[in-house]
């Protein structure tokens, strides 16, 4: 009988290495397809078949996978998004074409765009920030004028908050308007950027699987005016009160977007007016890891499960408290030495420390997801225990940046 195979389209530095790990698993063997496999170190360093595709050529994609059913039995076909959400839709269009389970991929486009994703909720009563679209920097000035200061630019289309930006001043939306148009920005499509209301509270993430709200993590950002995860706690310290009312307006989104098969994971502030949705990610949410230490519950692996056309058991197993902070350097410059991560997790309540760099790095900051050196998680039955076991961790975690030589040493 011809081994089965869980197919996955291009990687994920956090998430991409617990889907390989999972699969073998459940019996499965994990084939990556992607335009340039040599991105993620993981899939050479676990030994994992990857085949080199261009992945934004569905006619391309699909001729590879028919290729593969020859020599095994695809089980399913899931991906990542890294800098590009479109991913989702291309797997979901790859699942209907062989008759696999996934996600509807006119709605994966129509979220992904967040332009329309943004009318689709207001449409639907859900609450969002006030916001326009503009393709030009005279728009974007006039937007932020009706607005009013700040207001947040983001790209359309793009996820990772690569591109996003807050503008607190008119100098600060002058400058991002030309990183945006000025050619620093890769554009996926044509240039069209949303300026939006700044809704200011504490910032909340649901992670919802199917139809059901699975948990509620707090999040906080790094310093202005980019918007880079510094931490987080799981499940989030909310009364409740609180916790429903975030749940009823994460749950309003799915009719509204037309999603509701698998993982979705919704961002929402708790404003003077309640939770406001700032953003619909039609996949599953990075920190995978603080779910499963605090309920014990795999959503990789249930996941994977859904993918293949079984059914998923998200029944939780325990009651505990993570906590995760990410490792964000404060320049940029050569990485000289980074160490303390053995001994950060050897310290009691620490069930992982991650670093992503190796001594000799480069280290240019994007103002996104890809800043971050790594990170440390930690769990306990309290919030205090986890929160002090993470901070004597991450204090134990050390690095050395030198500035980049002058041109001409």
């Amino acid at each position: 009988m011809a081994r089965r195979a869980l197919i996955l389209i291009e990687g994920s530095r956090s998430n991409g290495p617990l889907y390989i790990q999972a699969a073998p698993r459940l019996g499965l063997h994990p084939v990556t397809l992607s335009a340039d496999p040599d991105r993620y170190n993981y899939l050479a360093a676990e030994g994992i078949e990857a085949i080199r595709v261009d992945t934004d050529n569905l006619d391309a994609l699909i001729r590879e996978c028919s290729q593969l059913s020859a020599t095994y039995g695809i089980a399913g076909i899931t991906g990542f998004a890294g800098d590009d959400e479109s991913v989702y839709a291309t797997v979901g269009k790859l699942c209907r074409h062989f008759d696999l389970p996934g996600p509807n991929p006119a709605s994966i486009e129509r979220c992904c765009d967040k332009f329309t994703q943004r009318q689709l909720l207001a449409e639907a009563g859900v609450p969002i920030p006030a916001y326009r679209l503009a393709t030009n920097a005279t728009e974007i000035e006039s937007c932020a004028a009706e607005l009013g200061l700040p207001v947040v630019l983001k790209p359309a289309v793009g996820s990772g908050s690569i591109g996003v930006r807050l503008g607190r001043n008119v100098e600060e939306v002058a400058e991002h308007t030309t990183f945006l148009l000025g050619g620093k920005h890769k554009w996926q499509s044509s240039p069209r950027i949303l300026v939006e209301e700044f809704v200011q509270g504490p910032h909340y993430i649901a992670h919802v699987m199917g139809n059901e709200v699975f948990g509620i993590e707090a999040a906080d950002f790094d310093r202005p005016p980019h918007f880079v995860f510094r931490e987080g706690i799981f499940p989030a310290p909310l009364s409740a009160e609180e916790r429903e009312r975030i749940a009823e307006v994460s749950l309003s989104c799915l009719p509204a977007l037309d999603l509701g098969w698998g993982p979705t994971c919704i961002e929402l502030r708790w404003t003077k007016r309640g939770p406001v949705v700032i953003e619909v990610n039609p996949r599953l949410g990075g920190g995978p890891d603080a779910v499963q230490l605090a309920y014990g519950v795999d959503l990789i692996t249930e996941h994977i499960k859904l993918v293949i056309g079984k059914e998923w058991d998200l029944r939780r197993r325990q009651s505990h408290i993570a906590a995760w902070r990410s490792l964000l350097p404060d320049r940029d410059g050569i990485l000289d030495w980074i160490d303390g991560d053995s001994l950060a997790a050897a310290v009691p309540g620490v069930a992982a420390v991650k670093l992503y760099v190796e001594p000799k790095t480069p280290i240019v900051r994007q103002g996104d997801y890809r800043d971050s050196l790594g990170w440390v998680i930690a769990v306990s039955p309290s919030l205090a225990e986890t929160e002090i076991a993470l901070q004597r961790a991450v204090d134990l975690i050390k690095w050395s940046i030198r500035p980049f030589p002058a041109v001409g040493e």
